[in-house]
């Protein structure tokens, strides 16, 4: 098993576009749905894989594009260094007084690499000031264990 990282930073109002972070269903409409049903399955269905969006369920990265890759470890802990050190980069623009001085980084950094260690997905969100969104999230992959069929964005002994 191996870990990807994702980081989106971007105005709240674009966060909240819902619609955009779940993937289609699976099933498009019916022959003889209204065809305003139709144009937006498709236009979901299109969007979906390529928006640089958070997807609501956090499997779901493994399908963007590998661009949006912000690194690759084997180890949890290196995976959860990456998150650490992006917590403390951002913590300055934390919307909340509380987060910006209180986040305990160690004790972010233990439960972050045994949640990883156990084979979950981490995914962290911040409100920063202006308002915007600051979105962190490190999935397992090959394979990711809430959604096995979901391929790896990175071939084997590639870089992101």
């Amino acid at each position: 098993m191996h870990y990807h990282g994702y980081l989106w930073v971007g105005a709240k109002e674009r966060f909240d576009q819902e619609a955009l972070r779940r993937p289609p269903h699976p099933e498009p409409p019916p022959a003889g749905s209204k065809p305003e049903l139709i144009e937006r399955y498709r236009e979901v269905a299109a969007a979906f894989p390529a928006v640089d969006l958070p997807p609501l369920e956090t499997a779901y990265w493994l399908v963007k594009p590998r661009s949006l890759v912000r690194g690759s470890w084997d180890e949890p802990k290196d995976a959860a260094g990456w998150v650490g050190a992006r917590v403390a980069e951002y913590a300055p623009r934390f919307a909340s007084e509380w987060e910006r001085h209180f986040i305990d980084l160690a004790l972010l950094g233990n439960s972050t690499a045994g949640r990883l260690g156990s084979g979950s997905d981490v995914s962290l969100g911040f409100y920063l000031e202006r308002p915007s969104y600051l979105s962190l999230a490190v999935v397992a992959c090959s394979p990711n264990r809430s959604k096995p069929e979901l391929n790896c964005p990175v071939e084997e002994g590639e870089t992101a």
